[in-house]
């Protein structure tokens, strides 16, 4: 049975620690960059049903946006439940969660609890929010009642260290920064999480490398997450619409990482479709063969080249405004995505209706236009570029073209004629050469 929150109030908490602190004469570990200096906390025991979860805890903060997303709960059911046996309870039961949840080569903290008990304390703010340790805080609570309904005398009582009075909300957001730089607690956060603690300390003013250096890390890497996350929210609320469901993009780490710098460089209705294209991929990775990375090239340099024939395959029209064309201006035919209007595209990928067979769609072409890309193309590939090439320019209506085109229409014509003259030359020597195949006799 989960274990049932019952709040201590809070006057009486303080009371309590302030009392006990005073008596201590146990000291816990320094935290460094502490005020400029180093604070070494005194340690006190406390009842098991007195510390607070602490609700701005960054490990939790994407369970927390799902619970509220999911639940239809206030937008600030956590952040002003601090003190509400409501929200302390739900905090309990997603930390809970997380303190069962192991990873390779890591023993969940329950079970490392279970075996030894309570190893080091949990350090909590002089009201009792616990600062760091919330996971093992829940997890002894959990453990507290055996099986057979006794109690484990071990986690009646718990060691806590106790910050200063005084410290402030920031100097608190400050050291769980500094814990998350440590090699070994890095680990215990998900993306989402550790992005939110970077966005946090980069609310206080702080700029990336101010931030980087706290976190030890390099400029580079805390701008990616960043960006990583920006590109998260973009997809729960554009495409998904589903903001705030975080637990939604947990595997999408990878993805969201490569899409910025997929997309840097493409104007505004490229990127639109690439990220389609990656949205799409990363939503139904389940039924991609394969790791889903691999495809990236498909929404980064290959974009336009799967969106081409994307668009063919699905008989759809593609837009552009005939004043983008110049009497005077030769259009480059692998240049011209600028002026592309993919949004019959992104509706196609976005329909539910029709979503599995536009999938298998897309997906077929991201392999074909990837293949072609790495030269690996089956046999059938030139054939199937001339084939998609007729089909397409058999479906030109000059009779609707605009005036200002229609030379510069004649100059693609010209450009194409020539480049099928010098396919039509090659392909008469490979029939020739194939006649001949003593052309190949003493070769290797």
């Amino acid at each position: 049975m989960t274990y049932a929150i019952k709040l201590t109030p809070r006057s009486e908490r303080e009371t309590m620690i302030e009392k006990r602190v005073n008596a201590s004469t146990e000291f816990g570990e320094p935290i460094f960059d502490f005020r400029s200096g180093t604070f070494t906390p005194k340690v006190i025991s406390l009842p098991i049903n007195v510390p607070l979860y602490r609700m701005e805890n960054c490990r939790t903060f994407s369970a927390q946006q799902t619970e509220i997303a999911r639940k239809g709960l206030d937008k600030d059911f956590f952040s002003k439940g601090q003190e509400l046996s409501t929200a302390q309870q739900v905090q309990h039961e997603i930390l809970a969660k997380l303190a069962k949840k192991g990873a390779e080569s890591i023993t969940p903290i329950i079970s490392v609890l279970q075996e030894d008990g309570q190893r080091e304390p949990i350090l909590i703010s002089s009201t009792g929010v616990v600062v760091n340790g919330n996971r093992r805080l829940s997890a002894m609570r959990e453990l507290l009642r055996k099986s057979d309904g006794s109690v484990d005398e071990r986690f009646t009582n718990i060691r806590c260290a106790v910050l200063p009075s005084d410290v402030s909300r920031d100097e608190i957001d400050d050291i769980e920064a500094d814990l998350q730089a440590r090699p070994q607690t890095k680990l215990d956060y998900d993306w989402i999480g550790d992005a939110r603690l970077i966005r946090r300390q980069v609310g206080k003013g702080r700029s990336s490398k101010e931030v980087a250096d706290r976190l030890r890390r390099s400029k580079a890497d805390i701008e990616n997450v960043l960006l990583a996350l920006d590109e998260a929210d973009l997809y729960l609320s554009e495409w998904l619409e589903k903001p705030g469901e975080y637990e939604r993009v947990q595997e999408g780490q990878q993805i969201f990482a490569d899409l910025p710098k997929s997309i840097a460089r493409k104007d505004t209705n490229l990127q639109n479709a690439s990220r389609a294209i990656a949205w799409s991929i990363y939503e139904n990775r389940d039924k991609i063969s394969g790791r889903v990375y691999r495809l990236n090239a498909a929404f980064g340099k290959l974009a336009p080249n799967v969106l081409e024939l994307l668009e063919e395959e699905l008989d759809l029209s593609d837009y552009q405004n005939e004043d983008n064309y110049d009497d005077d201006f030769a259009i480059d035919i692998d240049s011209d995505d600028a002026t592309k209007d993919y949004t019959a595209i992104i509706e196609a990928l976005r329909d539910d209706t029709a979503k599995d067979d536009v999938l298998d769609t897309l997906i077929d072409a991201c392999e074909t236009v990837l293949e072609l890309d790495k030269g690996k193309k089956n046999e059938q590939a030139a054939l199937r570029a001339l084939s998609q090439a007729n089909s397409k320019i058999a479906g030109i209506d000059v009779s609707y073209a605009g005036t200002k085109t229609l030379p510069a229409m004649l100059k693609q014509i010209e450009t194409i004629r020539g480049t099928l003259g010098k396919i039509e030359t090659a392909i008469t020597a490979r029939q020739a050469d194939g006649k001949n195949p003593q052309n190949h006799l003493g070769e290797g």
